[in-house]
Parts: C-alpha cells; sequence; structure tokens
C-alpha cells in the first residue's frame, strides 16, 4: 500500500488533512494528529503499515 493509499484510507474514515510538508501529510481527527509519508508510488514498509492500520482500528 503506498502512502497516498494510506492518506486516502484516513480521510475515508473521516480524518482531515491539515497540512502537507515536503512529503509528509499530517492529519488530524478529534484530537489526534497522524503523519503519514507520501513517496511518489513507493510502498509503505510493512511495518509501518501494520501500525497505521491498527491505530485506525483495522
Amino acid at each position: 500500500m503506498t502512502g497516498k493509499e494510506m492518506v486516502d484510507l484516513y480521510r475515508s474514515q473521516g480524518w482531515v488533512i491539515d497540512r502537507i510538508k515536503g512529503s509528509h501529510y499530517v492529519l488530524k481527527n478529534n484530537g489526534q494528529i497522524e503523519v503519514i509519508p507520501v513517496h511518489g508510488s513507493k510502498d509503505l514498509a510493512k511495518g509501518l503499515e501494520l501500525k497505521l492500520k491498527k491505530r485506525l482500528g483495522l
């Protein structure tokens, strides 16, 4: 899963893009903050992907 796909997944769960700095998207939802790296079409590392999905509750 790419970083852009992960951002889209978070946005579908109600998260909002707060800001973008370089290749890092900062998303917010109810006081929580999550930073997702988006490096073109490069896949996220498996550990990071699983961590982000776990925080979403998936």
